[in-house]
C-alpha cells in the first residue's frame, strides 16, 4: 500500500521505470470497483501484465492535502478487502487530491490501460464522464457496467 500527493514529481508505482506493462483500476465504488478489477485481472493475465489498484481520495480545501477526512488505515483496509476477491496480486495505490481528473494526470503513465466500473444507465453517469475525459487524455480505457 503506497500513499501519495498526487501533486508531487516523482515517479509513482504506476509510472515505474520497469517494462512491465500495467493495467490500472481506478476506484469508483466498492461493487462497480469490484467488477472492473474481475475483468482487469483476466486483461492483466492474459497480457502478462501487473495490476494496481488506484483510489483518488478526494480531501477538501479547509483541510491540509496530508489529512485527509478519512483515515488512511480504513482506506487501506478496505481496498485490500476488495483486492483480496481476486486472485491477482494487486498494487494498490491511494492518491490525496484536490480534484479526481488531476490526479489520475499526474498518476496514470500516458497511454494508460485504464479499466473503470460503473453503473448500467441510459443517461451519463460520473463514471462515463471520467471514462470520456480519460480517453481523451490518451489513454487505453475499458469501461465495465454493473446492474
Amino acid at each position: 500500500m503506497r500513499y501519495e500527493n498526487a501533486n508531487r514529481l516523482s515517479p509513482s508505482p504506476v509510472e515505474a521505470e520497469d517494462d512491465t506493462l500495467k493495467v490500472a483500476v481506478v476506484y469508483t465504488s466498492d461493487r462497480a470497483t469490484l467488477s472492473a478489477m474481475q475483468k482487469a485481472a483476466v486483461l492483466a493475465d492474459s497480457l502478462h501484465a501487473r495490476l494496481t489498484l488506484v483510489y483518488p481520495q478526494i480531501v477538501p480545501y479547509p483541510r491540509p492535502l496530508t489529512s485527509p477526512p478519512v483515515l488512511p488505515e480504513f482506506t487501506e483496509k478496505r481496498l485490500h478487502t476488495i483486492a483480496s476477491q481476486i486472485p491477482v496480486d494487486t498494487e494498490i495505490q491511494v492518491c490525496l487530491c484536490r480534484d479526481r481528473e488531476d490526479a489520475l494526470a499526474a498518476t496514470l503513465k500516458p497511454q494508460s490501460v485504464v479499466v473503470l466500473g460503473g453503473r448500467k444507465r441510459w443517461w451519463p453517469t460520473a463514471e462515463k464522464s471520467l471514462a470520456r475525459k480519460l480517453r481523451r487524455a490518451g489513454h487505453e480505457v475499458i469501461f465495465t457496467e454493473t446492474e
